[in-house]
């Protein structure tokens, strides 16, 4: 396959020779820099590569051009290449043009005209936007496939992994795919998923550490002592590992799952600061831990943590596979845990049409069908929107209202999404089906009623993460950690006061949704993992 292309279009030949210049001096090596004398020949262009079955990686298009303006370039060239990034070439001013072309196109950047010097103001851009195509791009190759059922719960584990570590998969249906059954028999005891590799190579049923480690995700720690160690790599936890690594502590994270936490299973996070745009929770995660990995930390995947033990003056964290690692210093941002509904029909159809979270792999098996969402607070509501793309309707059941938890952006969006209807004030008593979820049965003022429903996408029912260090740190009721001026004065050993994001261990501290008593946002997650690490530096220079 050609390299994908980056298209450049201006009316002004010596603009356009000097962008296609600095493009070529930076990129020609991964990329093909082709260059329009205007927006026609740029369409033009696109047909012909459309036709070859070409990629086009990025657009940057400049706005004032007398045929046709940037923004109206980018307006037809989207339907050509959707997953193309889009930046705007504009004079200063044109901005209010560019900020409108961020609603009316979905424009990724704008960049003023000049742009020289390009290594501090052209290629820092490309290059991130280049990275989020390559991370959103179906690979041209045959890579990983993964063979089972829609409806197998290993299946869809298996897949969910995979996609919330951002590892390009297929998934061959055996129910329609009679070469994928035909593997799958051959491979003999019928257990689903067989995922098979370029290699040749193939798992049967894996578990979450072993798949991990055949895809090349660091499974296994280098060292058995470190600085510190993050339990969790959410929001909080990659932050802390971002600036634990930078400030010099030899850093690692254990993560059970995949990087984000329950952020990286959002659709789209559109209130974080700097994306104006909104950015993914895959996406964030996946810059947080790149940016973590560059400064030094280690991230180990699919590492669950059973226990914590404190034998002075270092901290033990032991593995479920028997690994212990030791450090001066432990951050616990352990974040939420899914607990297990009890209603009738959950249990029986976990991952055949009943899922916890936003199954952004289950997404497109819904197009045209039914679905319900559960839940009130953001997670809900973003879950909603996505689902919205895809879905013929999607309800959204609340207990009470989306006033109470949600952000308000969320609702006026939700409100405004046609597909989408909300029932507040009511609740689940069953859903119900074969193979699959059929129906849902719902009660409301006293009223239940049985509504046909295809999926269901659960959003409550979390609770924090704290089996690991039950009888070492002091919980609340609840089962969240209490930190600082919250840590009871019977159970702090030391004369000083803890310090804020401090447990009632010394040195073990808590940051995140996992914390008693706190804002449970992402940027919050954020701020209290960066800070919590001048904790950490406290701590450590009084031992």
């Amino acid at each position: 396959m050609a390299k994908p292309a980056i298209l450049t279009v201006d009316d002004d030949p010596q603009v356009l020779d000097a962008v296609q210049r600095d493009l070529r001096a930076r990129y020609a090596a991964d990329y093909r820099v082709i260059a329009a004398p205007s927006g026609a020949a740029a369409l033009e262009a696109l047909t012909t590569l459309k036709q070859r079955g070409d990629l086009v990686a990025l657009f940057l298009a400049d706005q004032r051009m007398p045929e046709m303006t940037g923004t109206e370039f980018l307006l037809a060239a989207a339907p050509h290449f959707p997953g193309a990034r889009k930046v705007l070439l504009t004079a200063y001013a044109d901005t209010d043009a560019a900020i409108q072309a961020i609603n009316e196109v979905g424009l990724d950047h704008y960049l003023l005209k000049p742009w020289s010097p390009p290594e501090d103001r052209l290629y820092p851009v490309v290059d991130e936007l280049l990275s989020d195509w390559r991370a959103n791009t179906e690979a041209p190759f045959d890579g990983i496939r993964v063979l089972g059922t829609t409806w197998s719960p290993s299946t869809h584990e298996a897949k969910d992994f995979l996609a919330r570590n951002q590892i390009p998969y297929r998934f061959l249906d055996i129910e329609r795919d009679p070469d994928a059954a035909a593997i799958v028999l051959a491979a003999g005891d019928g257990a689903l998923p067989v995922v098979l590799f370029p290699d040749g190579s193939s798992l049967l049923q894996p578990d979450r550490r072993t798949l991990a480690g055949k895809v090349g995700l660091h499974t296994e720690a280098s060292a058995a002592f470190y600085d510190l160690i993050v339990i969790g790599a959410g929001p909080a936890g990659l932050a802390a590992g971002v600036y634990g690594a930078s400030e010099g502590l030899r850093t690692v994270l254990v993560e059970r799952e995949a990087t984000g936490g329950q952020a990286g299973t959002s659709s789209r996070i559109e209130n974080y600061l700097g994306f104006p745009n909104g950015i993914s929770g895959t996406d964030l995660a996946r810059r947080a831990a790149t940016q973590a990995q560059r400064l030094g930390a280690e991230i180990i995947t699919a590492g669950e943590v059973v226990s914590v033990r404190v034998e002075d003056p270092v901290k033990v964290v032991r593995l479920s596979d028997g690994t212990e690692l030791t450090a001066r210093a432990v951050i616990l941002a352990t974040g939420m845990t899914t607990r297990v509904l009890d209603v009738p029909g959950y249990a029986e159809h976990l991952g055949a049409g009943v899922y916890y979270g936003a199954a952004v792999t289950e997404a497109t098996t819904y197009r045209d069908q039914p679905v319900f969402v559960i839940g009130g607070a953001n997670s809900a509501g973003q879950g909603a929107m996505m689902l919205s793309r895809f879905c013929s309707k999607v309800t959204v059941v609340v207990r009470s209202t989306l006033a109470e938890k949600m952000s308000q952006y969320l609702i006026d969006q939700i409100h405004r999404t046609p597909n989408i209807e909300v029932l507040e004030s009511t609740k689940v008593r069953a859903v119900a089906g074969g193979r699959r979820v059929e129906s849902i049965t719902l009660e409301r003022d006293g009223v239940v009623t049985e509504q046909p429903a295809s999926g269901v996408f659960i959003f409550v029912g979390a609770v924090p993460h704290t089996d690991m260090v039950k009888g070492v740190v002091a919980l609340n009721p609840q089962g969240f950690i209490l930190t600082g001026p919250a840590v009871p004065r019977e159970q702090w050993p030391l004369t000083r006061d803890p310090f804020l994001m401090e447990t009632s261990v010394p040195g073990i501290f808590a940051a995140g949704d996992v914390r008693d008593d706190v804002v449970r946002r992402v940027a919050s997650a954020v701020g209290q993992g960066s800070v919590c690490v001048s904790f950490v530096h406290q701590y450590l220079a009084t031992v």
